[in-house]
């Protein structure tokens, strides 16, 4: 008789579906299986082709299972996979605490606890692995603060300038739907759980239309692909909206009601005529009319709109622009008609209780500290303190959750920074990476197998506990472990550096936005959809239907007049992003350049992993024929994508995927690649219009066909 037993965790990666994972423990404590829970109504029973191998990550033999440190001489720099045992040495926990704390210490106290900066994002979306002890040390400490603006500031801050609140369309609600626009998302690609909603919605006789400059899986299936110009999104939804407006198209009853600056809008969008933005956009005008026609007429209607939209300079207004649609057209009023970017508004946890901002007046400072963006890391890294109003510069950088040597932006001032001799690096981690190629001490983490944790979602309205299925392999502990024990080594006397899983649980869970959810009734029932999600008597939830708008008007505001009191532009206009084909370097740099996440990793997530790398063709520049043969380059050619921040070398793949004057390639880890980097040796640290974030989607480059000398001898990295 089996004595295996099942466990149910939640997917902590950065992903909008958030699954609960079942999985299977034999009777030596080993997970022997994964699979997606049935009885979720969003997971539906199945997994996504990168999670479905989560135990070939779990159990790599690549795994870093114990605390490292740098071997002494062995100099910071790129280090071959598999080689970086001749690197780093084996410590134990207590010595590398030790060490941690002292070295810490001696920062704060030579150059002040600013100088100290940690860098986390998305690795874990768990509460508590993304932000709760770790919070905790770094305020006590006095320690820079980093504002975490990589992925979604812009997106996120539009949504808000628009509603109020990141609320939107229940992904259950989609298979009502007769018109689904994917805007800038690809589901079919990483957001899989909301595809067999669209599924069913298409058999039910509704249209799939995606607008994205580059034929993405879910492109390839759509009924209708538009392949905009990168950045002109604006354009477009301003172009979209006048078509709706001047052919008297929008619901009369819900602008005047429900929404805040209409006869604005209608002024603002005049010049946006379906010529002028054909021009702007590379979309032909019919084909603006027809789309604004067919989504404004056909109900319901929906929108999903993702994040790559907004990582253009210009990208703040796009997406304000795009939000806008839906109460143009009243579309919130139906069950499967408005518009999903983020639902993560619904999840209001704790943060004070588990971040516990007031430990900053206890640090040294006595006072909140400085604001670092991370998004910024290269400057950080090499300009940052050069004037004294910046503070001191950065002296020691605590790197968990993420691993900016690859995807951060400017990568070569990033790799520059981080081989300073003079910055103390410490990274947690769950294998050897591009970024613990320049770290001093390198701590083995946990995966999501291996820890208990609190999950909400971006992508669905279910709250969800994820229990610890197995024993931490190796060595390896969690987040709020090693916080939990840095702060005690450190010193600090406060309590709270004491509090354990359950505690922090609890403590997120406080506060009316979570009333009537208790963590033992979610050890119970594993899973709880948010009460606030729910309509009257039960019903359905439709969030915006009658109102509902968290903005200072009351209403879904079309003009923005706390954006104007900020100085910023109150209606959404295009304005060309600085790196694009209008812009004053496309003489130099003619193409536009995508650097794009692969289907089959998780940001650089599972890029090492070889059943994940035999799901990818990682190392090609998509490009279009015209561009290709302007250079005399052919398929498979070995070319060089450059601009003044950097090279890559890569293979040449002409497959139809972009329009002319655009050009794509993937992430993937720099050790990986051929040169020794990849993407993001060419994107820029220029910030977004809204949020502050980074705009990897706005980046010029030139592509050169390398000799048959150059490809058989690639140069050496920059390091």
């Amino acid at each position: 008789m089996s004595s295996a037993r099942t466990v149910h965790t939640v997917c902590s990666h950065d992903c909008p579906d958030s699954c609960a994972v079942l999985v299977t423990i034999d009777e030596l404590g080993n997970a022997t299986r994964v699979q997606g829970e049935p009885e979720h109504p969003v997971t539906r029973g199945f997994l996504c082709g990168k999670v479905a191998k989560y135990l070939d990550r779990v159990y790599s033999p690549a795994r870093l299972l114990y605390p490292m440190r740098r071997r002494a001489g062995a100099p910071k720099g790129r280090t071959p996979y598999g080689r970086e045992g001749d690197v780093f040495e084996p410590i134990g926990w207590d010595q590398a605490l030790d060490l941690i704390a002292e070295r810490l210490q001696h920062i704060s106290q030579e150059y002040g606890p600013e100088s100290i900066l940690p860098y986390s994002y998305a690795g874990t979306i768990g509460v508590l692995g993304y932000g709760s002890m770790d919070r905790r040390f770094f305020h006590r400490l006095g320690a820079s603060r980093l504002d975490r603006t990589i992925c979604a500031t812009a997106g996120g801050d539009a949504l808000v300038s628009v509603y109020g609140k990141k609320l939107g369309t229940d992904p259950e609600h989609f298979r009502h739907a007769r018109y689904i626009i994917a805007w800038a998302a690809n589901i079919h690609g990483n957001n899989v759980h909301l595809w067999p909603f669209v599924e069913e919605a298409r058999r039910n006789g509704a249209r799939l239309v995606v607008i994205d400059p580059y034929r993405t899986r879910t492109a390839k299936v759509a009924d209708w692909h538009i392949p905009i110009q990168p950045g002109t999104d604006t354009a477009l939804a301003l172009g979209l909206m006048r078509v709706i407006i001047e052919e008297e198209l929008y619901d009369r009853e819900y602008v005047a009601a429900h929404t805040h600056g209409f006869e604005a809008l209608r002024q603002h969008v005049q010049p946006y005529t379906p010529e002028h933005v054909a021009g702007l956009t590379g979309v032909p005008a019919a084909d603006i009319e027809r789309l604004a026609r067919e989504y404004a007429t056909t109900i319901p209607a929906v929108i999903r709109l993702n994040y790559g939209i907004q990582r253009s300079q210009n990208g703040g207004a796009a997406a304000r622009a795009v939000c806008m649609l839906p109460a143009l057209i009243g579309a919130w009023k139906q069950l499967g008609g408005g518009l999903q970017l983020s639902l993560s508004g619904a999840f209001n946890f704790n943060s004070a209780a588990l971040e516990r901002p007031d430990l900053m007046l206890a640090s040294p400072l006595k006072r909140p500290a400085r604001i670092v963006n991370m998004s910024r890391l290269g400057h950080a890294l090499t300009e940052l303190g050069d004037s004294p109003a910046d503070g001191p510069p950065v002296k020691a950088l605590f790197v968990y959750n993420s691993n900016p040597a690859a995807i951060a932006p400017n990568q070569n001032a990033v790799v520059r920074g981080m081989m300073r001799r003079d910055l103390f690096t410490v990274v947690h981690e769950q294998f050897f990476t591009d970024t613990t190629d320049y770290a001093d001490i390198v701590l083995p983490a946990t995966t999501f197998l291996e820890h208990k944790d609190l999950q909400g979602a971006y992508g669905h309205y279910y709250l969800q506990l994820s229990e610890q299925a197995i024993a931490p392999r190796g060595e390896a502990r969690s987040n709020v472990w090693l916080f939990g024990q840095l702060g005690q080594r450190m010193g600090f006397p406060e309590p709270c550096f004491r509090d354990n899983v359950d505690d922090l649980i609890d403590q997120a869970l406080t506060g009316p936005a979570m009333e009537g959810i208790t963590r033992q009734e979610l050890e119970t029932k594993k899973e709880m959809r948010l009460q606030s999600t729910t309509g009257p008597n039960g019903g359905v939830f439709l969030p915006f239907a009658a109102g509902g708008f968290a903005t200072p008007s009351g209403k879904a505001e079309f003009y923005s007049n706390a954006l104007e009191a900020q100085g910023l532009e109150p209606l959404p206009t295009f304005h060309a992003p600085d790196e694009s084909r209008r812009g004053a370097n496309a003489h130099r740099f003619p193409l536009e350049f995508l650097p794009r996440k692969a289907d089959n990793f998780m940001n650089s997530t599972f890029a090492n992993l070889p059943g994940h790398q035999k799901m990818e063709t990682p190392g090609l520049i998509a490009m279009h024929a015209s561009d290709a043969d302007a250079r005399q380059i052919h398929d498979t050619d070995w070319v060089e994508v450059f601009n003044d921040r950097g090279k890559l070398r890569l293979r040449a793949h002409i497959d139809g995927s972009v329009p002319a004057g655009v050009i794509a390639a993937s992430l993937n880890w720099n050790k990986l690649s051929s040169g020794g980097n990849n993407v993001n040796a060419l994107t820029s640290e220029r910030l977004t219009d809204l949020g502050r974030g980074a705009t990897f989607y706005s980046t010029l480059v030139e592509v050169r066909k390398l000799t048959a000398e150059e490809a058989q001898n690639p140069s050496p990295p920059i390091d």
